[in-house]
């Protein structure tokens, strides 16, 4: 099958993302600077989750330049993906509206944990179609960056429940990880 329309599809979902959790973010009420303060907590996440969806998409655009066909299963596991990333906006408005507070540090984690392994089940649906021996299969061989973002993402779950601070951290710290597209794929288009 022809992966135009899974793109298109995906393309508008991750644009609803966005718009759902910008639309979220209230003006307050008052014309000062400082009626802009009890929001700083709903601002850092949004900016936080902003990064997020951009980051997926990134990727997302990176693994599907790379792919030259879909099937039915590359069609659920990248369903799987939109339906996490779904999640974030509701998950980022209980996080700021909370101020980072345990639970919803917790719920956050574990969307984004949600995110991450449904993201890496997409690409091995990709690489199992493609073939290991693919040049898809053999770039993203190596899992680091993937690993050690589930690692992370684990640990701020059990953090927020101790330190619910120290937990956005490490989420933060995943983002920052991520924060420049998978180089990996992109040589390989070059080349």
């Amino acid at each position: 099958m022809k992966k135009g329309r899974l793109e298109a599809f995906s393309d508008g979902v991750f644009a609803i993302i966005i718009t759902i959790m910008v639309l979220e973010l209230k003006v307050p009420e008052g014309e000062h600077f400082k009626n802009l303060t009890p929001l700083v907590p709903k601002l850092l996440s949004y900016l936080l989750s902003f990064i997020y969806v951009g980051i997926y998409w990134n990727n997302h655009h990176h693994l599907f330049q790379a792919a030259e066909r879909v099937n039915g299963k590359i069609l659920w596991a990248n369903l799987s993906l939109l339906f996490s990333l779904s999640l974030i906006p509701f998950t980022t408005a209980w996080v700021g509206e909370n101020h980072f507070s345990e639970n919803p540090a917790a719920l956050y984690g574990i969307n984004l944990l949600l995110c991450a392994i449904t993201f890496i089940i997409l690409e091995k649906s990709v690489i199992r179609h493609e073939g290991k021996e693919s040049l898809l299969g053999k770039v993203l061989e190596v899992k680091i960056k993937e690993n050690a973002s589930v690692f992370l993402y684990t640990s701020g779950v059990f953090l927020s429940f101790y330190m619910p601070a120290l937990s956005m951290i490490c989420y933060a710290i995943v983002a920052a990880i991520w924060l420049i597209p998978d180089k990996r794929i992109e040589k390989m288009l070059n080349n």
